[in-house]
């Protein structure tokens, strides 16, 4: 049964500044109100010194604004010592906070494609340079990353690890990709197999006005397209949450998701409205795979 949405379960003050203190940096006492139980305070803490620390970029740190990652990761129900697998981590936003979260405490999978599965040609040479910097990543900052993992799979026929041995599995803003190249439905069921009963499928995607073709180009899904490729994989719908919605987007324009920040494909002109636009407007969902009755 699907639940009632709720309001995001946002960081205290007092968890921020043990983050902030962590990096060097000071919040008063009369800015921070009592802690919460000592079990919630210790987890959030974890999470919030993830988000501060140094080894973000600034320019990733900026982005923190649009896309919320304590409250979406909350959502998702990130807890130490799960099992983690992001699907296609990109340049590594999320895995920057992910991997060192579950460092000691837990596994973080990044699921990257084997470029070997892909033909030659511009596909597996962007693959490969993906795969190059993620591995340059993590041997460049063993502090922080010496434990995470990687697992290549092939689009066409997704696995992304042993079956039942994952809590959680997110990805963000992938499905528009997934569904271009007619390889969605594949990778769902993938998800559904990796993950434990009762494991949770966590979903961010750029969010469409209503329905639209596979082969639209504009980077926007519609949320109830998405809830049903899920839901015919076997995942049930358990909350939405709109931590991730942006009303000032119109979806509407020129050049899709990526004429707003932080792509900013536009016309220099047009700098400062979109700038005031911010990043898309996007649907948060957590899925959960049922349990074994």
């Amino acid at each position: 049964m699907r639940r009632t949405p709720t309001a995001p379960r946002l960081l205290t003050a007092s968890l921020l500044a043990l983050a902030l203190a962590a990096t060097g940096l000071a919040v008063s006492a009369a800015e921070t109100p009592a802690a919460p139980a000592a079990d919630t305070a210790q987890t959030d803490a974890a999470l919030a010194a993830a988000i501060a620390g140094d080894w973000r970029s600034a320019e990733h740190r900026a982005r923190d604004a649009h896309r919320h990652p304590a409250e979406t990761l909350t959502f998702f129900g990130l807890e130490p010592g799960q099992t983690v697998v992001e699907i296609t981590p990109g340049g590594g936003w999320y895995t920057e906070i992910l991997a060192p979260y579950l460092r000691g405490n837990g596994t973080y999978v990044a699921a990257i494609v084997d470029p070997a599965a892909l033909p030659e040609g511009r596909g597996r040479d962007y693959q490969q340079r993906g795969k190059d910097a993620l591995a340059k990543k993590f041997a460049d900052t063993p502090a922080q990353f010496d434990a995470a993992t990687t697992v290549a799979y092939d689009p066409a026929a997704p696995q992304f690890g042993a079956p039942g041995s994952a809590d959680l599995v997110v990805t963000f803003r992938n499905v528009h990709n997934w569904r271009g190249s007619g390889q969605a439905q594949g990778m769902f069921k993938g998800f559904f197999e990796v993950l434990k009963p009762g494991g949770v499928l966590g979903v961010v995607e750029h969010r469409a006005g209503s329905d639209v073709p596979a082969d639209d180009k504009s980077g926007y899904v519609g949320e109830a397209q998405v809830i049903a490729m899920a839901e015919a994989a076997g995942f049930r719908l358990d909350e939405k949450s709109e931590i991730n919605a942006n009303p000032k987007d119109t979806k509407d324009h020129p050049n899709g998701v990526w004429t707003l920040p932080p792509g900013n494909n536009h016309d220099p002109e047009d700098a400062a409205k979109f700038r005031a636009i911010g990043e898309s407007d996007r649907m948060t969902l957590r899925f959960v795979k049922p349990a074994r009755e």
